[in-house]
């Protein structure tokens, strides 16, 4: 009996200190030379490149990739090799005005943009002018 619970106890410390080391990969999965090269001129190039991206705005027509490289060797060793989000705008032709690239690990700097969506779909007064005016209607004043 004392030699089983000897085995479970050796084998619960070889689980919890094992020495195996584990890559999980989050997002899209980018190479060392991907992100040190990042040169695309449209669509069709960073697509190629980069393959579907994580999320589209299709609003101000924004491309974001996300990608993330944990190494874990046990459950109380875990570290982040890199985490990144990358961000390319496109204008109508499909060519790419601006390329960010952002390193989520660097938690010195708090990154919140201050801009705002351009409305250039509603204008003010559009909805009333097609509904006839939101809100309650006034009570009319005859007798």
């Amino acid at each position: 009996m004392k030699f089983l619970n000897f085995f479970l106890a050796f084998i619960l410390m070889i689980y919890i200190f094992g020495c195996v080391e584990k890559t999980t990969y989050s997002g899209k999965i980018l190479k060392e030379e991907d992100l040190l090269n990042i040169k695309v001129i449209n669509k069709k190039d960073l697509i190629n490149k980069f393959g579907q991206p994580s999320y589209i705005d299709n609003i101000q027509n924004k491309y974001f990739y996300y990608t993330e490289k944990n190494k874990t060797q046990n459950f109380y060793n875990k570290k982040i090799e890199y985490s990144y989000l990358f961000i390319f705008e496109l204008d109508k032709n499909d060519s790419i005005i601006s390329s960010e690239s952002i390193n989520l690990l660097n938690q010195n700097k708090k990154i919140f943009k201050n801009t705002k969506t351009s409305n250039q779909l509603v204008e003010r007064g559009f909805i009333e002018k097609i509904f006839g005016g939101i809100g309650p209607e006034p009570l009319p004043n005859s007798p």
